[in-house]
């Protein structure tokens, strides 16, 4: 495209596709040239590849800079039947170099041709480890040596059915839906310095029939504020004192030792018509205000991450079954969630706690592979907890802490991925619905 004004009739080409979702995917033409870019999307779909030059060149020798020329273009994906359309419309728009260059297999094979003459074989798999292993050497460097091998050799699972979604309930009902038309309850949602997750959970508190009430710590400390004004209480995800007192623990002295505010929290919590949901930054510093919690004192803390780095990932959950307010009748789901934490590794004081807890009902959300196995392993379990374990309630179910972040995959467009079923409304959403009619 030497010509600014191709670039744009390209440009307004692809959004009218898109527009008209005709548009299944697209992928620059950039490092490593077209070989790479066509590779790179068969990877991501875990799929494999016919690559035809028959359009592109004439002669075998002209194949590797048809394939690892890193200039100007793009390649897109459509519908077979809709093909003939679409070059049209590149056509119409002036852009001559275009054509169809490839179609997906589903036989993991990925295969190069010219004329029926094969250039290149390979499998899928094989292509995407030797793309990949430059990224793992690295990472078994830098990070935990186990955890990356762990990613690394799960490009050898072929059978691996990637993520899935099984709620056990009606994603769509909106059960809160009675009290539309009633007094909204308050739902105050904390920040501290460094807390950057409050916009997701207010709006998610809100959809579901609550008044989101932004309350910074600094209001409570100061006696602005006062807890007892609230029916709920959600501690958002984030980074509070820039975590260098240890995840959540700035946050969590901000109220253990403030005379006013220690005593605020104890008397919101010991209400029985009162709730609290933690998440990420906010789970980790309710852990550690369990003495003020009534039935957490077995909570675990949590410590860095097993791969030694922050995890930001879609991850797979199984609801357990518990008491816990906000998770009721999703017991059995299993679910993909966003996570993001570096210190989220559930840490137990020893073997006999962890068997005390496994015992309890206490537990609520467990990672799972894409088998729907509880794991361990990394990265399925990005943090290493053990048995899992990434969610937590108190025996009567008021106060539930989590690593996992729903607020952030409400809807269904929010989710990097999610079944074509899905309307507006993901099962995330369920969650805040439940606590509004336990409040009733």
């Amino acid at each position: 495209m030497d010509d600014p004004e191709d670039l744009k009739a390209f440009f307004e080409v692809i959004q009218g596709l898109n527009r008209d979702g005709k548009l299944l995917a697209y992928h620059d033409r950039s490092d490593g040239g077209l070989l790479v870019t066509l590779l790179e999307m068969a990877f991501a779909a875990h799929a494999g590849l016919e690559i035809k030059l028959d359009w592109l060149i004439d002669e075998p020798v002209e194949a590797f800079n048809a394939l690892f020329a890193e200039e100007l273009g793009a390649v897109i994906q459509v519908r077979r039947a809709d093909t003939e359309a679409v070059l049209t419309q590149f056509a119409m728009a002036g852009i001559e170099t275009c054509g169809v260059i490839a179609r997906p297999r589903y036989d993991d094979q990925v295969r190069v041709t010219l004329f029926e003459e094969p250039l290149l074989e390979t499998t899928r798999q094989l292509a995407q480890r030797t793309w990949s292993e430059t990224s793992y050497r690295m990472q078994a460097l830098r990070d935990n040596p186990e955890c990356a091998k762990n990613e690394f050799d799960n490009l050898l699972d072929s059978r691996d059915p990637g993520l899935s979604a099984t709620p056990t309930f009606d994603i769509n009902d909106d059960i809160s839906a009675p009290f539309i038309n009633t007094t909204r309850p308050a739902m105050a949602v904390l920040r501290e310095q460094g807390v950057n997750g409050q916009v997701e959970m207010a709006w998610a508190f809100d959809k579901a029939g609550f008044n989101a009430v932004d309350v910074h710590m600094s209001d409570i400390l100061s006696g602005r504020v006062s807890l007892e004004d609230f029916n709920g209480l959600v501690a958002c995800g984030g980074f509070s004192y820039g975590d260098v007192l240890g995840a959540g623990g700035g946050w969590a002295k901000s109220v253990l030792f403030n005379e006013r505010a220690r005593e605020q929290f104890a008397s919101f919590f010991h209400r029985e018509d009162s709730f609290a949901l933690g998440v990420c930054n906010g789970c980790q510093m309710l852990s550690q205000l369990k003495g003020l919690i009534p039935g957490a004192e077995d909570w675990p803390a949590f410590v860095r991450n097993e791969s030694e780095q922050f995890e930001a990932r879609v991850a797979m959950l199984r609801v357990e079954q518990s008491p816990s307010i906000l998770l009721t009748g999703m017991e059995g789901s299993r679910l993909p969630i966003a996570v993001a934490h570096g210190e989220g590794r559930a840490a137990f004081r020893d073997a006999a706690h962890l068997r005390s807890m496994q015992s309890s009902s206490q537990i609520a959300l467990r990672y799972i592979d894409n088998y729907g196995q509880v794991t361990t392993r990394y990265p399925a379990n990005p943090n290493g907890s053990p048995a899992g374990i990434t969610g937590l309630t108190t025996p009567d179910g008021r106060v539930t802490i989590m690593m996992p972040h729903p607020e952030r995959v409400t809807r269904a467009v929010t989710n990097s991925w999610r079944p074509p079923e899905w309307r507006e409304d993901a099962p995330w959403l369920r969650m805040f619905r439940n606590a509004r009619v336990w409040l009733g």
